[in-house]
């Protein structure tokens, strides 16, 4: 007899999603390291992780937990100076793990709003010490050198944050509903399940290889934009067989099909259609504009100042890095729900991303200098983020090296 969803326990979820998480989103190798990161509250499942990790063969599982009752005590009581300081120690070993061979995985799950009543500007510069310090690390996985994957935890902050009318029980239990829905949790073999999905999503990649449009063109609510595509773009969906031959899905949940913009050919408005947490603080009714590649005015209704500082990182944070398409029909989007958490958000609707590319989107961008990267239009930054610009309103059309249109999803679907 199958089981149906609401007749499997939660404990036999999460034991499901720690099996997907090692076994399908990292494809983790006997004898392999692990390097995992969580917050406190997702020790149920983290502990899951290490488990089916070591049942698969890894020899070693650390983890590194994030505490967000010690990160407001740094916002209240560590001098001014401290906010340009990042623990560069451990990076560095994260990195040195890395090129060992360790692969890595995140537990997503702060508090959307941990920061929000922080000073902005003190953000800015913690998050930019930390990129500085972290940036070798993340150039391997940018690269896609080393497997890794993200999963989520439901946690108490999360859910009030989502379900604010809601007993925080409640919260809880309607947030871990909505992560096993989306992550194909519950119903049948999850295994199974994950990879007919990520079949599907290799196809759209391949259907979008053929085409080799130039660019894409998107219209909408308070969007008129033209985005050109690297030289030698690569569209990516699903898994990807990392650089040390391990095959791995990143991001779990995905619906994106993506691929790297030309730095230097994004021209008009974009308005987004979701808020994006950044770093625990809420950015609301983001509108740009872009000319030739760069971001030349930028508003919010909430957050502006933060967008701002987010946007003045460096030169490359202006420039856009990724661009994935998302129909509007994905289960995330279908959920309803906003989940301020920008691995579920960007599953709902097609987006773009400020900041660092994906040379693993050019061919053979693994090979490529820094130089020649730039020069096929792969742009550089300290930073990476994401942000939703599809809604049942917006039309997309790829545009040829002839520059004919072709309808590519219409009200956010694919044609």
């Amino acid at each position: 007899m199958t089981l149906t969803a609401s007749q499997i326990s939660i404990e036999e979820k999460l034991d499901q999603l720690a099996e997907v998480a090692i076994h399908v989103g990292l494809g983790l190798a006997p004898g392999q390291e692990l390097v995992m990161t969580a917050p406190l509250d997702a020790v149920p499942l983290a502990r899951k992780i290490a488990e089916h990790a070591y049942r698969a063969g890894a020899s070693l599982v650390t983890t590194l937990y994030a505490d967000d009752e010690a990160t407001l005590l740094r916002y209240t009581y560590a001098p001014d100076a401290a906010f340009d300081k990042a623990a560069a120690w451990l990076y560095e070993g994260m990195g040195a793990a890395f090129k060992s061979g360790a692969a890595r995985l995140a537990i997503t799950g702060a508090s959307p709003l941990l920061l929000s009543n922080e000073d902005p500007a003190k953000v800015s510069r913690a998050n930019r010490a930390v990129s500085v310090a972290y940036r070798p690390a993340l150039d391997l996985i940018t690269r896609h050198e080393i497997n890794w994957t993200i999963v989520a935890s439901a946690t108490p902050a999360w859910a009030v944050a989502i379900f604010p009318n809601d007993a925080p029980e409640e919260a809880l239990a309607k947030l871990w509903d909505a992560i096993f829905a989306t992550t194909r949790i519950g119903a049948g073999d999850p295994v199974v399940n994950w990879k007919a999905h990520d079949a599907n999503l290799q196809k759209r990649a391949a259907f979008l290889n053929e085409k080799r449009y130039a660019a894409l063109h998107y219209a909408g609510p308070g969007t008129d934009f033209r985005l050109g595509l690297a030289d030698d773009h690569l569209w990516m969906g699903g898994g990807t067989t990392a650089g040390n031959g391990l095959y791995c899905i990143p991001n779990m949940p995905t619906e994106e099909v993506f691929t790297t913009p030309h730095k230097d050919r994004a021209d008009g408005t974009v308005t987004a259609s979701k808020p994006l947490s950044y770093q625990g603080i809420m950015i609301e009714g983001i509108q740009v504009r872009f000319e030739a590649g760069r971001i030349v005015e930028a508003h919010a209704s909430k957050g502006e100042e933060v967008l701002s500082q987010l946007i003045s990182t460096d030169d490359g944070a202006r420039r856009l890095g990724e661009v994935a398409l998302v129909p509007h029909s994905s289960p995330i989007s279908q959920s309803g729900l906003t989940f301020l958490n920008t691995l579920f958000d960007e599953n709902a609707a097609s987006h773009i991303a400020l900041g660092q590319a994906y040379t693993s989107c050019i061919k053979n961008g693994d090979k490529l200098t820094e130089e020649e990267l730039a020069a096929k239009g792969a742009n550089t930054s300290l930073i990476h983020v994401d942000w939703m610009i599809g809604s049942g309103e917006l039309d997309i059309d790829g545009v040829t090296f002839t520059d004919a249109r072709e309808p590519l999803m219409r009200k956010d679907e694919w044609v």
